[in-house]
């Protein structure tokens, strides 16, 4: 599906050159045209499949809270670290602040793990751990919420938070 959307892309970028460069009359692609057409997807289809591998690997350190049981076998149970955020769909500093949380994450590799909680989906949850505003975010290690932050950050505050937890 993405290889075709790049093929379609490439091939409207070389008609549009084309008419620019010849008017309305447009040449006859040559071998020369397809060798070019041929690296540029195999670039960009490289790139893409880079992406895909990234973004693969950082899901393994997110998780999407479902209920109260799920909370407790992947976040009080869990014997990594784990960075919880209570948020909402509506929030907009949520919106903001949870690409950050995935990305420093994300660079830790394994060592701290991201769990999302929605709070209109899991208000008992959040009542549990006293959130009154969103984003809330807490640190829990061993079962036991040891650090806290409410609303949006700084990169270098949430990198900070994050780096207690290692």
């Amino acid at each position: 599906m993405a290889c075709r959307i790049i093929v379609r892309r490439l091939l409207a970028l070389t008609r549009s050159h084309s008419r620019r460069a010849y008017g309305s009359h447009l040449p006859r692609l040559t071998s020369t045209h397809f060798s070019q057409i041929t690296q540029r997807i195999q670039s960009a289809s490289l790139h893409y499949c880079q992406l895909r591998r990234l973004s693969a690997a950082t899901d393994q350190f997110i998780i999407n809270i479902q209920d109260p049981k799920d909370f407790q076998e992947k976040v009080i149970d869990s014997k990594i670290p784990v960075v919880v955020d209570f948020h909402a769909t509506w929030c907009g500093p949520c919106k903001l602040l949870g690409p950050r949380l995935e990305t420093i994450i994300a660079g830790k590799k394994g060592k701290v793990i991201l769990a999302k909680v929605d709070i209109d989906e899991n208000a008992d949850i959040a009542m549990r751990y006293g959130v009154q505003a969103v984003p809330t975010v807490l640190a829990i290690k061993n079962g036991t919420s040891i650090d806290k932050f409410v609303g949006l950050q700084d990169d270098d505050q949430v990198q900070t938070f994050v780096e207690k937890l290692c």
